[in-house]
Order: structure tokens, then sequence, then C-alpha cells
């Protein structure tokens, strides 16, 4: 799960494995496999990374 900011610049926490798509509109926009919607201010960047250093984070943990 990942720390994202909504557009009322207020953090919420997003599982990022039902994440089914993100545009830019310009802002972020992510849909996710049930049809609900996110518009963060996060760019695609910076979620895709965010979404790479959790997963590393998880498969990594105990090694």
């Amino acid at each position: 799960m990942i720390e994202l900011t909504g557009m009322n610049n207020k953090p919420f926490i997003l599982n990022d494995d039902h994440i089914e798509k993100m545009e830019e509109v310009p802002e972020t926009l992510i849909t996710l496999s049930n049809g609900k919607k996110y518009i963060v201010i996060e760019s695609i960047d910076e979620v895709r990374f965010k979404i790479k250093k959790y997963k590393r984070e998880i498969f990594t943990h105990g090694r």
C-alpha cells in the first residue's frame, strides 16, 4: 500500500494492487479495478516509484 496526496492536500493510503490504469489530465487520475477513481497531486512517475519502492520492501524484507 502506498501513501498518496489527494487534491485537498490530505494524504491517504491506496492499495496499489487494485490499480487498473493511470492517466495525466494534467493531474494524475488513478482508476481502480472496481471503477473507483482518485485524483492525486503526484505524477505518474512518482506513483510508479512509490509502488516499486513498496514492492521492493515487501519482497526483500528479511533477506
